[in-house]
């Protein structure tokens, strides 16, 4: 039980539902038309447990961020075939037994498919919109406005640029109602994690009282890799637009590893006071992607935490 009370447990909201993932398994509880709760188990078979050097430093924070957005997508598309699901039902008629299975194989076909083009136009919607376009502007400030030549000033207005975009983006979606409430499940997935790392009792009334503002958050990771890139990019002396773009995707990597890194040791060191400044920003934008939940959805994020350390303690046992 030792092992399982220091493990790290993290997780990500979904549409109506909470992921939550340990080291070898992420489970995924969703709240049904119904009111019921339904949970899907499935194993992580990570890069990291194959080849142990991927667990190093720098490069186990790419191969976490790599797996984190293939795991994420997955739940993402999980949540929104059974909330199709739940609609469809409702406005089925009766159909065969076989016309059922037909439509189901169908379904999982198109829902690979799916999942394929929603990663990949993730990613390049994730480029254009943080990468290019802030590039893109600063780019013009520099010909058109301000004719700055210095390096660290045209990184520092682009770097500024792409954390203003974010802020807008966030800002924008936070005024869609099934957006709010993926924010509440975000919000009761840390108070679900506060509530395990304090070592309390996994119950509504314990989880209720912790925040929901948590410092290994996404979007504090965000934040940081967004300030890591202004540095990094200020390491290079790029000529043209070309040139920058192509040095900013190939840095992607390093820059997630670096930033996993401070975030892993900010968290250790969180009672600290200078870390604690430095925390803030991040801590501060999850005033955005946040909200306080209600008991049914705090209900939903425990119950994804619970089944996952389940999972771990009778993989443990069998161990």
């Amino acid at each position: 039980m030792g092992e399982k009370e220091n493990m790290t447990v993290g997780g990500q909201a979904v549409i109506e539902g909470v992921m939550m993932r340990s080291s070898h398994f992420y489970v995924v509880a969703l709240r049904r038309s119904n009111g019921e709760i339904t949970v899907d188990k499935q194993p992580i078979n990570s890069l990291s447990q194959k080849w142990s050097f991927l667990k190093l430093p720098f490069l186990r924070g790419i191969v976490v961020l790599i797996e984190s957005l293939v795991i994420g997508i997955k739940t993402l598309t999980y949540s929104a075939d059974v909330f199709a699901g739940d609609t469809e039902e409702k406005e089925e008629t009766e159909i065969s037994a076989e016309e059922k299975d037909a439509k189901k194989n169908k379904k999982n076909t198109l829902s690979f498919f799916m999942l394929i083009l929603t990663v990949l136009f993730s990613f390049l919607f994730g480029i254009f919109l943080f990468i290019i376009l802030p590039l893109m502007l600063t780019q013009y400030l520099k010909m058109n406005v301000f004719e700055f030549e210095s390096k660290v000033a045209f990184n520092l207005m682009d770097g500024f640029l792409r954390i203003s975009i974010f802020l807008i983006y966030v800002v924008v979606i936070s005024f869609i109602k099934d957006i709010r409430r993926v924010f509440q499940y975000h919000g009761a997935e840390h108070k679900a994690v506060y509530t395990y790392e304090a070592k309390e009792e996994l119950t509504i009334e314990k989880a209720r009282k912790f925040s929901t503002l948590h410092p290994r958050c996404g979007t504090a990771f965000l934040i940081v890799v967004m300030v890591m890139s202004i540095f990094l990019f200020s390491l290079f002396t790029p000529a043209s637009f070309l040139e920058k773009l192509l040095i900013r995707l190939v840095l992607i990597p390093f820059i997630a590893g670096i930033s996993y890194e401070i975030i892993k040791y900010s968290f250790k060191a969180r009672s600290n006071r200078l870390v604690k400044i430095l925390m803030f920003p991040g801590l501060f934008l999850q005033k955005l992607t946040t909200s306080a939940p209600d008991d049914g959805q705090i209900e939903v994020a425990l119950t994804a935490l619970n089944e996952v350390l389940d999972l771990e303690q009778n993989r443990q046992k069998q161990d």
